[in-house]
């Protein structure tokens, strides 16, 4: 489905140009350098995140240009050379993107996405594409730990009039459905990104008509292949229920649903599951809803609640418990005149501040015996993993632990996207993202996968990467110590 994209070019941080005219007057605006997106901790305390967004980053590069309104706009602020404003003019990206399919379990401090770009290039591309990663693989990481509560059970997303803007909602839908929900109730997420809508009746089809009753039975007669009745308008036992059985007898329909919105879910659904059975009903399904997240599914499916599925909204569409991802754009390298790669490294007092500088490829490490990731290896550009050999790996967290690994397969994650400012990537479709992401969480072990207290996963640097790293802090640290000087 075509339609029309907004031009985006804009959407940056003030700095950005005033750094991108910086570039240009001091002559580093064809500096090759490498910048690496990644983000720092698991939303949720959990074992890992869901990599979501790219295909929009891919939307973005292809559009970026400055329109004359756009260079006007720059001029009246009075601080860009004109000679900056007129390279403004022809601007397109020409760089380098390798970033890891959409739908990737991933893991704090890895690479999710490098960009190899002159100075100015890949600075002024940074707002964009953290935003649009971070908000997708926020919304795909809630859903995921919202699908798998649900133990096979159908989630709708149902969020959209609760989401941050019109792009929060469609999105939204997209990363959720990505990460296995269903379906959502946004129209215009299937038209735009093929997320099936589904959606019933509101309680204020039920207010329309003189009677609950009534209101049902026209409904079934409108929708007899696709009836679901929602039940608690009134009283979900002494009306709700029992009218939606009188309806769906009335109209012959057997294959059919009733919503529960509110209430003690895991009791009326329990109560409501013996009215329908008792009434002939037992292919009725009931879905509930009601401000649900993983942890109240998986309570009221302990409790026995007799749900078949749920539609969830705010708790999922804003990531409500954690909205913020934290995905970060670093500098990780530079190239000289010779092409040389030079690593960069940031330095902080606090320790997880700190990055880890050249470019880079990630490596995932499946364990050939049972299938199964086992470590995620981050190596200099360089470098390949020989597999024929044990391998150690070191727990990035308890770096005394260590494990040895000696039959496994290398799997390199990022993937070249843009190569000379050219896509190389063929962006694949929304179910078909979806099918690779269930794919990849199969790879993950179930103690990774833990809401509480997850099963911490190696994620080690290469002893190459690792002395290049800690050769950088001692330098630096060095020179930058006043009682050395």
């Amino acid at each position: 489905m075509k339609y029309l994209r907004e031009n985006y070019t804009m959407l940056f941080d003030f700095y950005e140009l005033t750094m991108g005219n910086g570039y240009f007057l001091t002559g580093f605006q064809d500096k090759i350098s490498y910048f690496d997106v990644f983000y720092r901790q698991n939303p949720d305390g959990g074992g890992f995140a869901i990599a979501c967004g790219l295909e929009q980053v891919i939307e973005y590069i292809k559009d970026l240009t400055f329109t004359e309104d756009d260079i006007a706009y720059l001029r009246s602020k009075g601080c860009f050379d004109e000679r900056f404003l007129d390279y403004l003019r022809t601007f397109r990206f020409t760089g380098d993107i390798y970033a890891v399919p959409e739908g990737t379990p991933v893991f704090p401090g890895e690479p999710i996405m490098t960009v190899r770009a002159p100075a100015i290039e890949a600075q002024f591309i940074e707002t964009f594409v953290l935003l649009t990663l971070n908000h997708q693989s926020m919304i795909a990481t809630k859903a995921s730990r919202i699908v798998r509560a649900a133990e096979g059970r159908a989630i709708s997303e149902f969020g959209s009039r609760r989401a941050q803007g019109p792009s929060g909602a469609i999105l939204g839908a997209r990363a959720a459905y990505i990460a296995g929900c269903a379906g959502t109730a946004c129209a215009i997420a299937e038209e735009r990104h093929g997320v099936p809508a589904t959606g019933t009746m509101a309680h204020s089809w039920v207010l329309m008509f003189d009677s609950e009753y009534e209101a049902f039975d026209t409904y079934c007669k409108l929708y007899p292949t696709a009836s679901t009745l929602l039940v608690d308008t009134y009283n979900v036992l002494t009306s709700g229920v029992p009218n939606a059985i009188r309806a769906f007898k009335a109209n012959g329909i057997t294959k059919c649903a009733i919503r529960i919105d509110s209430g003690d879910l895991t009791y009326l659904s329990r109560k409501a599951r013996k009215m329908l059975d008792d009434a002939g009903l037992p292919d009725c399904k009931i879905v509930a809803s009601n401000a649900l997240d993983e942890y109240i599914i998986r309570d009221l499916l302990k409790q026995g609640a007799k749900i078949d599925a749920f539609g969830v909204g705010e708790r999922l569409i804003t990531s409500k418990s954690t909205p913020v991802f934290g995905g970060v754009y670093k500098l990780c390298a530079v190239e000289d005149k010779e092409g040389n790669i030079l690593p960069k490294i940031k330095i902080s007092e606090n320790p997880e501040k700190v990055t880890t500088p050249h470019f880079k490829k990630v490596y995932r490490l499946i364990e050939k015996e049972t299938g199964k990731a086992i470590a995620d290896y981050i190596t200099v550009h360089d470098e390949t993993v020989d597999t024929s050999k044990p391998l150690t790996i070191f727990d990035p967290i308890y770096t005394w632990k260590a494990k040895t690994l000696t039959d496994f397969e290398a799997v390199e994650l990022l993937k070249p996207i843009f190569r000379d400012g050219v896509c190389v990537y063929e962006s694949p479709s929304t179910a078909e993202i979806r099918r690779y992401c269930a794919e990849q969480l199969e790879l993950q072990w179930d103690e990774v996968k833990r809401f509480e207290n997850p099963h911490n996963y190696y994620v080690d640097l290469s002893p190459k990467l690792w002395d290049v790293k800690q050769l950088m802090l001692h330098k630096l640290t060095k020179s930058n110590d006043p009682e050395k000087e």
